[in-house]
């Protein structure tokens, strides 16, 4: 066991030598946490442009509609001109601009009907779609203030009060019911705080965990090749320590790493509790096993460090994206069925149940046994194949 722990301890310690794994297990993760900090800690998570093209420069209720939409926190106003919007659509510089047509406001005033026309190319995007639902909100807004001071003038104007004044009354009450509506809407989150990062944050760390570790493998490889496992066996060390010793250190190196993720993730985000966090612990040092042994039958598979690292990326990739990091797979789905076999499908649930309120050891009790048992058949395989000498034992 000594000689198991010295071999561990060893490569820990080289780990945490080595600038380029930290960079890579540490510092990268890292800066992906702080870009999505700066990127989703309050504030709208919309941010549009509204291109609009208006054929109405004078008219009173244009300027208005234009002022209405720039006064949005998450949407800025770009006036082009019909042949500028022509060629920008063309060129695809953008998807969707809005068209004031001539006589808006003359039209408007006389309570004639208008319309404002979208030219989009293609659907307009994501976005476009965004900016022409809040271009439509804005105009019918308008349309029906009009409509409703229209009214009052008319039911007013047997008694001889002016349309100035009747204007000015409406407008005030419209103003009123802006600052203060009968309706409002609020709105709650179950489970927690509804936010990117608590979605993301999971995916994130088992994603740079498992790429370190099972790169790790090239290591094992490398050593294979040079003749350093050969060397090690010479003394007294045995295959079946050398091989405990790798996938202990294996172990170590992604739970350390793991660590020092979530301890950065509550200290910054603050996403679940003192006790959450301990199931987090709990989960990530299953998930590190599992990794191991998993980096371990990589390393004995593989004949050469380039096909290591080919091996460790296809694999690592192939299993975030089916276990959900950066997309929700849809329930019964075919990508659901064939994601189960991913890892990281097991341990992003666990981590995402963890930070839960009320969750405990039985809410991510069947996550933890699946790992296991990924890890357990894992070194099982490892182990049969595992070699210190090409084409020896």
């Amino acid at each position: 066991m000594s000689r198991v722990l010295a071999i561990a301890v060893r490569e820990v310690r080289s780990y945490f030598q080595d600038r380029a794994d930290l960079v890579f297990g540490l510092a990268l993760p890292i800066a992906v946490f702080a870009l999505m900090y700066g990127a989703f800690s309050g504030g709208s998570l919309f941010n549009g442009t509204a291109y609009i093209v208006n054929e109405d420069p004078d008219g009173a209720y244009s300027r208005l509609l234009i002022e209405r939409l720039d006064a949005k926190e998450n949407l800025t106003v770009t006036l082009l001109s019909r042949e500028e919007a022509e060629a920008k659509l063309s060129d695809s510089d953008i998807l969707l601009v809005s068209i004031i047509p001539e006589e808006f406001s003359d039209r408007l005033s006389q309570s004639w009907s208008t319309q404002i026309t979208f030219r989009q190319r293609g659907n307009g995007g994501m976005e476009g779609q965004i900016v022409a639902g809040m271009v439509r909100g804005e105009a019918d807004a308008l349309s029906q203030e009009l409509q409703a001071e229209r009214q009052v003038r008319l039911a007013l104007a047997a008694s001889g009060i002016g349309g100035e004044q009747a204007t000015t009354t409406v407008q005030g009450l419209l103003q009123r019911e802006k600052e203060a509506p009968i309706i409002t809407v609020k709105e709650t989150s179950i489970g927690g705080e509804a936010s990117l990062v608590h979605q993301f944050m999971p995916g994130i760390v088992s994603m740079f965990v498992l790429f370190a570790v099972t790169l790790g493998s090239r290591a094992i490889v490398e050593e294979r090749k040079k003749g350093t496992l050969e060397r090690l066996l010479s003394t007294r060390v045995t295959v079946s320590e050398l091989f405990a010793g790798k996938f202990v250190a294996g172990a170590a190196r992604g739970f350390s790493q793991t660590v020092i993720l979530l301890a950065l993730a509550y200290a910054v985000f603050r996403l679940f509790t003192p006790v959450s966090f301990l199931l987090m612990l709990v989960v990530a040092l299953v998930f590190s096993i599992a990794a191991s042994a998993l980096s371990l039958v990589i390393a004995s598979v593989s004949r050469n460090d380039d096909q290591a690292v080919s091996i460790s990326v296809v694999f690592t990739m192939a299993t975030v994206m089916l276990g959900g990091t950066f997309f929700e797979i849809p329930e019964g789905s075919f990508l659901e069925a064939i994601g189960r076999a991913s890892v990281n499908t097991y341990v992003n649930r666990a981590f995402a149940t963890a930070t839960t309120p009320g969750s405990g050891l039985t809410s991510v009790a069947y996550e933890l046994v699946v790992l296991a048992g990924i890890a357990a058949v894992a070194l099982v395989l490892s182990r049969s194949l595992f070699r210190a000498v090409q084409g020896g034992r």
